[in-house]
C-alpha cells in the first residue's frame, strides 16, 4: 500500500516536472504575440487621465480573462476529438499573424495618409462622453485580445499535441494565466511610469537633482517604451508565424536548410506574409468596382 502512493507521488513528481518543461517551450513559442500583446494593450491603456488608467486596465484584464475562459474549453475539445483541427487552426492563425506583421512593415516603408481627428479644443467632453469613449476603447482592447489569446492558446496547444489531453490541459491553462498575469501587470507599470516619473519631478529639489533626472526621463521614456514594443512585436509576430509554417508545412520545412533556423523562419513569415497582405489589397482594389456595378 504504501509502495502504491510512493510510486503515486513519484509519477505526479514525473508529471510536473515535464509540465514545467513544456510550460516553459510554450511560453516561449507565444512569447512574440506576447510582446505584441504588450505593445498593443499598453498603447490602448494610456491616454486616460491618470485616475482612469489603472480602473481602464483592470476592465480590460478582466475580458482577456473572460477570452481564456471561452476559448480554453473549445480548444481543448477539438484537440480531443478533432486533433487536426488544431493544426489547421495554427497554419490560418500564422497566415493571419504573418499578414499582421507584413502589414506594419509596410506601413512603415511604404508612405500613406494618416487619418487625423479634428477635435475642437474649447469644448469639453461630458461625463458621459467620457464614459462612453473609454467604453469603447475597453472592448476595442478586449477584441485584439480576444484575436490575440486564440493564436496564444493553439500555438501553446501545438507544442503539446499528441500529449494526453489532462497533460495538455495543464500546460495551456498555465500559459494563459501567464499570458494574462504577465502581460496586463507589465503593462500597469508602463502606463503608470509617466505617472510615478511626474512624482519623482515634484520631489526633486531643482532642475539638477536626480530625482528630477530620473522623472524627466520616465515621462520621455513612456512613447518610446510603447513605440519600441511595437516594433519588437511586429519582429516577433513574422518570426513565430515562420516557424508555424516550418513546422507544419513539408515545403517550408525544407526551405533553406542551409541558413539558420531563426533567419528562414523570418524569411518564410515574411514571404506568406506579404502574399497575404498582396491578397487582401487586390480584394480591396477590385471589391468596390463589383459593388458600383
Amino acid at each position: 500500500m504504501a509502495s502504491g502512493f510512493f510510486a503515486l507521488l513519484d509519477d505526479i513528481a514525473a508529471l510536473m516536472d515535464d509540465v514545467v518543461v513544456m510550460s516553459k517551450i510554450s511560453t516561449k513559442k507565444t512569447a512574440g504575440i506576447l510582446g505584441d500583446d504588450l505593445a498593443v494593450n499598453a498603447e490602448k491603456a494610456t491616454g486616460f487621465v491618470a485616475s482612469r488608467e489603472i480602473p481602464v486596465l483592470w476592465a480590460i484584464t478582466k475580458g482577456s480573462a473572460l477570452n481564456k475562459l471561452i476559448i480554453l474549453p473549445i480548444a481543448f475539445l477539438l484537440s480531443a476529438f478533432a486533433p487536426w483541427a488544431i493544426t489547421l487552426a495554427l497554419i490560418l492563425g500564422g497566415i493571419y499573424l504573418a499578414f499582421e506583421g507584413a502589414e506594419k512593415i509596410y506601413e512603415f516603408i511604404v508612405p500613406h495618409k494618416e487619418e487625423t481627428v479634428e477635435v475642437d479644443a474649447t469644448t469639453a467632453l461630458t461625463k458621459e462622453e467620457i464614459v462612453l469613449a473609454e467604453k469603447k476603447k475597453v472592448k476595442s482592447a478586449i477584441f485584439t485580445d480576444f484575436i490575440l489569446s486564440v493564436e496564444i492558446v493553439i500555438i501553446a496547444l501545438g507544442t503539446v499535441i499528441g500529449k494526453p489531453i489532462h497533460f495538455q490541459i495543464i500546460v495551456v491553462t498555465i500559459v494563459a494565466i501567464i499570458a494574462t498575469i504577465g502581460v496586463y501587470g507589465i503593462v500597469a507599470l508602463i502606463v503608470r511610469m509617466d505617472d510615478f516619473g511626474y512624482r519623482l519631478v515634484r520631489l526633486g529639489e531643482g532642475e539638477k537633482s536626480v530625482a528630477t533626472f530620473i522623472g524627466n526621463l520616465l515621462v520621455n521614456a513612456l512613447p518610446v517604451v510603447i513605440k519600441a514594443l511595437s516594433i519588437i512585436g511586429t519582429i516577433a509576430l513574422v518570426l513565430v508565424a515562420g516557424g508555424i509554417f516550418v513546422h507544419n508545412v513539408d515545403f517550408f520545412h525544407h526551405f533553406l536548410e542551409q541558413i539558420p533556423s531563426f533567419i528562414r523562419d523570418f524569411l518564410v513569415g515574411l514571404l506568406v506574409g506579404f502574399a497575404a497582405l498582396l491578397v487582401v489589397k487586390l480584394v480591396k482594389l477590385f471589391l468596390p468596382k463589383k459593388e458600383k456595378q
